[in-house]
């Protein structure tokens, strides 16, 4: 009997079990799942506080970032955030330049037509802001005869296009690429009002607070903020929701919501 060869085919066996036993308890890693790999690319518009703006230091900082940053974290994954034309969001988004658009995005139905979105997680009122001390302006119907501003794709834009009391009674209504251009033109009299988001707005007013006041007169529905995908991109869509899931049991969000705007404002 040829013990040398029954020791070593003893002892391959050996160590072939014990590197399957330890293939075993690893777990590998999924090549099928593309939201599990890669940098995660965020478009927004970066002049968009408190949700997303540059900082004295030229960082993109905001509630939505520090949203998205935390959500990639727990997801294993790195986070590029992306400045982009806001008016070219969908095309950013449908091309792959971006995976998703996470930047106080309103819910519309016309935006679930081309894109994926989260379940929403704040809600988003559209309000009258003026210059203080003018009392010529008091609710929507005393637009008219006036100069009004507002931002280029956003959810005011929408309502104002669709309603024709802006179009027949309103003097000139000016479109701007951010708010923080038409608010600066609110303050130098080259507008009468603004219409816009009342998170973005207050936030403007809490950094120029003998500027600027806000009318707490509704002007259109309320809308919802929600993070947008690719239309065809559930994986990363599910895969985000569930994270943010976890974040608001866990007071996650709540805490960064704080952080902010001094309480929780989120759904």
């Amino acid at each position: 009997m040829n013990w040398k060869h029954i020791f070593t085919g003893a002892a391959v066996f050996a160590l072939s079990a014990a590197l399957l036993t330890g293939c075993g308890t690893e777990k590998a890693p999924s090549t099928d799942n593309a939201a599990e790999m890669g940098k995660i690319i965020v478009g927004l518009d970066d002049n968009f506080p408190p949700m997303g703006f540059k900082n004295e230091k030229n960082e993109i900082v905001g509630f939505d970032v520090d949203l998205a940053k935390e959500a990639a974290k727990r997801l294993g994954r790195e986070v590029e955030f992306k400045a982009i034309d806001w008016s070219s969001k969908e095309a950013e988004l449908k091309s792959g330049r971006v995976q998703i658009l996470w930047n106080g995005l309103d819910i519309t139905d016309k935006r679930k037509e081309n894109m994926l979105f989260s379940k929403p997680y704040m809600d988003n009122r559209q309000i009258i802001f003026v210059k203080k001390g003018n009392t010529a302006v008091t609710d929507e119907k005393s637009l008219a005869g006036k100069t009004v501003g507002t931002q280029s794709a956003g959810t005011a834009e929408e309502y104002i296009d669709a309603t024709p009391f802006y179009k027949n009674d309103v003097k000139e209504v000016k479109k701007y690429p951010d708010y923080v251009a038409a608010f600066m033109d609110l303050e130098n009299g080259r507008l009468d009002a603004v219409i816009g988001d009342e998170i973005v707005g207050r936030y403007y007013m809490s950094k120029h607070p003998e500027e600027l006041e806000a009318l707490d007169v509704v002007v259109g529905p309320t809308s919802e903020f929600g993070i947008a995908f690719a239309k065809d991109n559930t994986v990363l869509r599910d895969e985000v929701q569930k994270v943010l899931d976890e974040m608001k049991k866990d007071g996650t969000i709540a805490k960064i919501s704080t952080e902010w705007f001094t309480k929780d404002i989120t759904k």
